[in-house]
């Protein structure tokens, strides 16, 4: 029975467990014995593989790190574009604008000599009355009542009507309260200009004039301007006169600059305002 018993407290502790013990017993011994003796050791055995790790990591935000540079960039280029855009549309638009007031001003000495108030429209039909125009200049300006006022190539739109500091209203030859004297035709032949409203004219002649769809219509101011042209003729053949349809020179709806000009005493008698107009 004793054997019995010994054989089985022996089987527990066996060589081959014994063997294991004694090599993990001998592992710790050795690599604490390395850490006293080498204690960077461990260190630069694996120094290589940190050095990769950094590199690699380097590299990693170096590449994510350009994805959000570009993106920066795109977007700068983006708002650049679009900043350019708004530039060259706002030169373009002053570039018209110096043709406007180029045009506005004349080229010749005689118009420079004389260029009159540059003064800008601020409301026009619709917004303003029909055959009206609103001025941002006023007396500040020197403008002052029955002032003529010129519109681009010098013709003539109208005259000041009343007048404040800072603003004045142009009433427009097409005004149906309007009557200039004016003339019409290669020969000049002397014609009265009625306001019709709406920025057209109309006029009556003698038949015997010879007047043709196309015609000039010209109005005082300094010599003889062109306000308009002559597109129909109606009237019945048997009638010694005919009605003149006038379309104006500018189209009142787009004016943006005029010059005012006091074309003095020769320019007042030329044109009347219908007392019975309210």
């Amino acid at each position: 029975m004793k054997r019995i018993f010994l054989a089985k407290r022996n089987a527990l502790i066996s060589p081959e467990s014994l063997s294991w013990g004694v090599l993990a017993l001998v592992l710790v011994i050795f690599i604490l014995l390395v850490r006293f003796l080498a204690p960077n050791i461990f260190l630069q055995a694996f120094a290589p593989v940190f050095r990769s790790a950094d590199a690699l990591t380097s590299t990693t935000h170096r590449l994510f790190a350009g994805f959000r540079d570009a993106a920066t960039l795109a977007l700068q280029n983006e708002r650049l574009t679009e900043e350019n855009a708004a530039l060259s549309s706002e030169n373009s638009a002053l570039a018209a604008k110096t043709a406007s007031l180029s045009a506005l001003l004349g080229s010749s000495s005689k118009e420079r000599a004389a260029p009159g108030i540059l003064a800008g429209v601020v409301a026009r039909p619709p917004e303003s009355p029909y055959d009206t125009l609103v001025l941002g200049a006023g007396t500040k300006e020197g403008i002052a009542l029955d002032m003529e006022v010129f519109g681009i190539g010098g013709v003539p739109l109208g005259v000041i009507s009343s007048v404040s500091d800072d603003f004045s209203r142009v009433t427009l030859f097409s005004a149906p309260s309007m009557t200039t004297h004016g003339w019409v035709g290669p020969a000049n032949l002397p014609l009265t200009i009625q306001g019709a409203g709406g920025g057209a004219f109309s006029a009556s002649l003698a038949r015997s004039a010879g007047i043709a769809a196309g015609d000039t219509v010209f109005a005082p101011g300094p010599g003889a301007l062109p306000i308009g042209s002559v597109v129909r003729i109606d009237g019945d053949p048997a009638a010694p006169e005919v009605a003149l349809r006038i379309q104006p020179a500018l189209n009142i709806f787009s004016i943006t600059w005029v010059v005012v000009r006091d074309t003095g005493k020769t320019f007042s008698g030329a044109f009347s305002i219908a007392t019975s107009t309210p």
